[in-house]
């Protein structure tokens, strides 16, 4: 796997060639940019663990989230250049600290380097699962391409409508590449294994984050999920939209997702059969979610 001359690594086939010095949509070219690694612990019980993730986060994005909580880095601006080799030694840093696994956040638009640097650092001693943490709007295709340095697959499932995700994500055709992306991730990994401590080796997590006032796109995400995958999968239920979008021109999302809007989610939920969950209390509204993109163990 390797940078083209006409870069199709995302369903926005932009064409950039990435492969000479050209930048896509995304903010990608042809070298890594990261803007932090270092061990997380926000993600769900089974990925970070008492130890934590150990998280790289990858400048760039291929969508266009208008609520977007990364911006700082999503549009490529924060992050500093680093080579495939510094990369796979960032992968063994992150190892010695006590890190439960290496996530990758934002990684396909870079997966020929990062296919690399994993090859690299698995040669030097590199043991640990690896985490593909991805905005769920991919190609099934290149998916596909990196199932053998992907053990857990952490992926969104944003929307059901393609209506919402053309909208606040400007990405079309969102439930067509997303949901073949999922069925190929499902087919790499199958059903979940965990270890003696409850952490996750291989398998399959799909999150949701709620949008306020889309209740009914949220129950159509997850009794599509369910009735397609049962208890092969397992679904993360957020509540932690948080209104960092300030646009008029979309007042439903000028607040948080309400009490009452993510007890039904829940509950429909529990109506469905759904039993392989992540649910998230009170309280997870707000910007401690987000990191600082200080390059720290970069």
């Amino acid at each position: 796997m390797e940078l083209s001359e006409k870069c199709e690594l995302c369903p926005r086939r932009c064409g950039a060639d990435r492969k000479n010095g050209a930048f896509g949509f995304c903010g990608g070219g042809k070298e890594l940019k990261i803007a932090r690694a270092a061990l997380h612990f926000w993600e769900e019980p089974c990925i970070s663990g008492e130890s934590g993730s150990g998280t790289v986060f990858f400048s760039g994005c291929t969508m266009r989230c208008i609520f977007c909580q990364n911006r700082e880095i999503s549009r490529g601006e924060a992050g500093k250049f680093v080579s495939v080799e510094r990369l796979g030694e960032i992968f063994l840093e992150l190892q010695e600290k006590g890190a439960n696994n290496i996530n990758l956040v934002t990684p396909m638009h870079y997966a020929p380097q990062i296919v690399s640097a994993i090859g690299i650092a698995r040669k030097n001693g590199l043991s640990l699962p690896i985490v593909w943490n991805t905005g769920g709007w991919e190609l099934s295709e290149k998916v596909a391409v990196v199932k053998d340095y992907a053990d857990i697959w952490l992926t969104d499932f944003k929307y059901f409508d393609n209506n919402l995700a053309e909208k606040f994500s400007f990405a079309k055709n969102y439930f067509e590449n997303a949901s073949a992306a999922l069925e190929q991730m499902v087919r790499q990994t199958g059903k979940a294994v965990f270890d003696d401590d409850g952490m996750m080796k291989k398998g399959v997590i799909v999150r949701h984050l709620m949008l306020p006032g889309h209740l009914d796109d949220t129950k159509n995400v997850l009794r599509y999920l369910y009735e397609t995958y049962g208890d092969d999968i397992w679904i993360s239920i957020m509540n932690q939209y948080t209104p960092l979008c300030s646009d008029e021109r979309y007042p439903e999302l000028l607040r948080t997702v309400s009490e009452e809007e993510y007890d039904e989610a829940v509950d429909f939920a529990c109506e469905l059969g759904i039993e392989n969950a992540f649910v998230q209390e009170g309280g997870t509204v707000g910007e401690s979610f987000i990191p600082p993109f200080d390059l720290e163990g970069v």
